[in-house]
């Protein structure tokens, strides 16, 4: 069915965090001012300084049964390292959990620094004089782990969007202004103003919008519909800027400029759906918020209560704090959503599929609705003859002596009925005298005959005889949405030849993966009623919208939005905005540059089947995300009691070197988990 419905949208997705953890997170980037490069960097310089500090570490001697080269004041090479390491490497964590507290969303850079700031101050203690062991190798460690994990995590996220410099680009910089006497001059289109007369040359692209005063041409504008026939138009039509003139000069009266003209508005709706996908979180944001809290919760109770009622002195309750607050914070949780993207992006990336937003995964897995846009996705995006009717003569002559004809255009139509004779290996003749009459089509000898072939307007004009066999032919033509080309000979019409847009190979399969996944296939096209229809029930598609310019697409989205998460699938300029609204925005590989930026995954292969694959992929990663937050986060349940001594009587107490191996032995766990992701079948 093809349905509007007037939805109300809510703000709120139905996966939305509702905790005020989680609200908070919604206005606050951790790497606001942050690049790849920083966290690269430090990384390199930190892993530069930790080798020292593990070569000189007691605990690591002990463990691997060697004994580190003595000097004057060797003890000191651990705590100067360590110094210089908290600061360089450390700094970046101390100053997004500083900027977490003044904003009150206490998360993962709260809790990096608590551990980082605790181990250093309590070590550094140690050094001078305070009974107990120091924590140098585990700050070293931590700092590595929590840089190459953030590293990881932004070279996974940055998406530079370039969007609206290529939709920028669609305007040309000069405009062929016609004065008041009739001369043309070329003037910067900044200097255009409403009611200004402009001449648009066969081939050139609209610089602002208007309408029509002279000439006729057809106007190829599938940046804007997705409609992929060139639209006819004539004197009071409009055009608008960034669509490209086809083989007529038009005279045209611009009534847009500048913001008003409609590739602006779109340019809007881009900028405004970037602004509006800063609300997504991370998975470990949340669970460092509450993990922050317990941290906290217990560290400072096990010192009181240690303090009050212990009688191991304050150095083992000093002790027993700082062990949880370190513990609390596990190698694990910062590698755990990264590792788990680092190996989805690499799996997909062997699939075809290219993964520009980190978020991606995380939105994919609860998609319920897929819309597609028609035009260069489900289709081809270029025409193929669907069907030859010929009068006196066969289908193949029909084909030949139209072919002869059109070899000359580089209108998609004329393509198309010569890419036709190559696939049925049909020889062509030479046509002579072949000229252009704009607007309507070609004319010229083929063997002597003298031929018109185009638009069948043409043959009523010249008042064609038409035969009942054509004129079916172009009623069902007409009926499926299909343009139509008419052979013309003396004042009879000889043939029609109907032309669709080619539906892609893997199209069919698609819809019918996505079914069986419980996802619902929408299709969201700029054609017509007809054509919409056409391809729908091609597919099966059931429900279709037609006749959508961008700002529709748009709200479509949100509409579906509202009903559950979904995804939008687009390859045009025109797709931008929907793709940026969508919970997940997927562009077709060859589509333009705009669709590609907007996108939060790009299928490089052109295939729709693609889709299916990414959402399975998107579930399963989003699965190995819990798994790892899971263990990462969970092992504390025993290892923080253990570390603040509620089962010292009983012999057993976590001291920081079992603690330190808790953490290794988590990562490891959660390295080898991510990897297993690997094996997932996508088919």
């Amino acid at each position: 069915m093809n349905s509007h419905p007037d939805m109300n949208h809510h703000g709120h997705k139905p996966d939305d965090p509702t905790s005020a953890g989680d609200r908070g997170h919604q206005s606050h980037d951790k790497h606001e001012g942050h690049s790849p490069e920083m966290f690269r960097d430090r990384l390199w310089v930190s892993l530069a300084l930790t080798v020292p500090i593990l070569y000189f570490s007691t605990q690591i001697q002990e463990w691997f049964g060697y004994r580190a080269v003595t000097f004057t004041g060797d003890a000191w090479v651990s705590p100067i390292l360590a110094t210089v390491l908290f600061f360089y490497g450390g700094i970046v964590f101390l100053r997004g959990g500083y900027r977490e507290l003044r904003d009150r969303v206490p998360g993962m850079m709260v809790l990096i620094s608590i551990a980082i700031t605790v181990a250093y101050v309590y070590s550094l203690a140690v050094s001078l004089g305070l009974d107990g062991k120091p924590f140098y190798w585990e700050l070293a460690t931590l700092l590595d782990v929590m840089l190459l994990g953030h590293w990881m995590e932004m070279r996974s996220v940055r998406s530079a969007s370039r969007a609206l410099e290529h939709l920028a680009s669609m305007v040309p910089s000069v405009a062929h202004r016609v004065g008041v006497d009739g001369a043309v001059g070329d003037v910067p289109v900044a200097d255009l103003v409403d009611g200004d007369s402009i001449l648009i040359r066969p081939g050139e692209q609209v610089p602002a919008d208007g309408d029509i005063t002279e000439g006729a041409s057809s106007m190829n504008e599938a940046f804007l519909t997705g409609e992929s026939r060139p639209v006819r138009k004539e004197a009071g039509d409009e055009v608008v800027a960034g669509a490209v003139n086809g083989e007529g000069a038009l005279t045209v009266r611009i009534t847009r400029t500048g913001e008003a003209t409609t590739l602006s508005q779109i340019m809007r709706l881009v900028e405004e759906a970037q602004a509006s996908r800063s609300r997504f979180q991370m998975l470990a944001d949340r669970a460092a918020y509450w993990l922050t809290i317990i941290a906290v919760g217990v560290s400072l109770p096990t010192l009181i209560a240690w303090l009050v009622f212990g009688t191991a002195g304050i150095d083992f309750a000093v002790a027993r704090a700082v062990t949880v607050l370190v513990i609390a914070c596990p190698h694990a949780l910062g590698l755990a959503i990264p590792l788990v993207n680092m190996n989805a992006t690499s799996l997909s990336a062997r699939n075809g599929i290219l993964v520009r937003n980190r978020e991606a995964f995380e939105r994919g897995r609860s998609i319920r609705f897929v819309a597609f846009d028609k035009t260069g996705t489900l289709t081809e995006g270029r025409f193929e003859v669907s069907a030859v009717q010929a009068d006196g003569l066969s289908e193949d002559e029909l084909l030949r002596a139209a072919a002869s004809l059109e070899r000359s255009s580089e209108h998609p139509l004329a393509a198309a009925i010569v890419e036709a004779t190559q696939k049925r290996r049909i020889d062509l003749a030479t046509g002579q005298g072949v000229t252009a009459v704009p607007g309507y089509g070609l004319e010229g000898q083929v063997n002597g005959r003298r031929l018109r072939v185009g638009r069948p307007e043409w043959a009523e004009e010249l008042g064609a005889e038409l035969s009942g066999p054509l004129a079916a032919a172009l009623e069902r033509a007409d009926g499926r949405g299909e343009s139509a080309v008419v052979m013309i000979e003396d004042q009879r019409t000889v043939g029609v030849i109907a032309l669709a847009d080619k539906i892609r190979d893997t199209a069919r399969d698609t819809v019918a993966r996505l079914r069986e996944l419980d996802v619902t296939p929408v299709m969201v096209t700029g054609d017509a009623e007809a054509v919409a229809a056409t391809v729908a029930a091609e597919l099966g598609i059931d429900r279709y919208y037609a006749r959508v310019l961008p700002a529709d697409k748009t709200r479509i989205v949100r509409e579906l939005k509202s009903e559950g998460p979904t995804a939008f699938v687009g390859d045009g300029i025109n797709d931008a905005p929907a793709l940026l609204e969508a919970d997940l925005g997927i562009a077709i590989g060859a589509g333009t540059n705009v669709a590609i930026e907007s996108a939060d995954l790009v299928l490089v292969d052109d295939d729709p089947s693609d889709v299916a694959r990414a959402l399975v992929l998107s579930r399963a990663t989003h699965r190995k995300m819990i798994q790892n937050l899971a263990w990462a986060t969970g092992y504390n349940t025993i290892a923080i009691p253990l570390a603040a001594g509620v089962a010292v009587s009983a012999g057993i107490l976590l001291n920081p070197a079992v603690g330190a191996l808790l953490m290794s032995l988590s990562t490891v766990i959660v390295a080898v988990n991510a990897m297993l992701l690997r094996r997932v079948q996508l088919d």
